[in-house]
This record gives structure tokens, sequence and C-alpha cells, in this order.
């Protein structure tokens, strides 16, 4: 399934003042890279965002969050966020700004 593209054009939209901002084809859907660290994508019509890791288990806990399991492994550090947390802009903002500060505090690759 293709990755939902409105969703994609929300979050360029949140992201698009960031630099140095690239986006990247990823797991089938669009990845947003900040300093190239993944900050956060869009899979199918869901968000993925990076996390801290030692706030990772407070980030399961939000309405919506599940943790992201990819080929049937966990990726500890990444959430997927559903669409009843991403349907306005303003909840949409709080998760993507959510990712790029947490890619922003990691070095530069």
């Amino acid at each position: 399934m293709p990755y939902d593209q409105e969703l994609a054009d929300r979050v360029l939209g949140i992201l698009g003042a960031e630099a140095p901002l690239t986006q990247r084809r990823m797991f089938g859907g669009m990845a947003y890279m900040l300093q190239g660290n993944m900050a956060c994508g869009v899979l199918e019509d869901e968000l993925i965002v990076r996390v801290p890791k030692e706030k990772y288990a407070d980030a399961l806990g939000q309405p919506h969050v599940r943790e992201m399991d990819y080929s049937g492994r966990s990726m500890r550090g990444w959430v997927v966020v559903g669409s009843g947390a991403t349907g306005d802009d303003a909840s949409l903002a709080v998760w993507v700004r959510y990712g790029a500060a947490t890619a922003l505090a990691l070095p530069p690759k």
C-alpha cells in the first residue's frame, strides 16, 4: 500500500523550515531526515516518530500510539502514531516537532 501523500505533505509543511531537511523513501513510505538523522516518517496512513529511548515508555502511554514493529522486530526508540492523534494540524505538529527535536539532539551524520 502506498503511503498517504496528504499526510506526507502536512509533515513536510511542518518541517519545511528545518535545515538541513532531506526526504528519503524508506520502509515503503517517506522518511524525513534532519542533519542526516531520521526524525519521523509516513508509513501508509500513519506517522512514525523517533523518541528518546528514555521517554519511550511515556510515548507509548499516549492515546493512539503503539510500538513500531518492522518485520516482526520491535524498534525501540520509534513509535507509530495513529490517525486518531494526527487528524488536526496542531496534534500532528506536536508529534512531528517531537521527532525533529529528538533527531536534532543527535550528532549530525
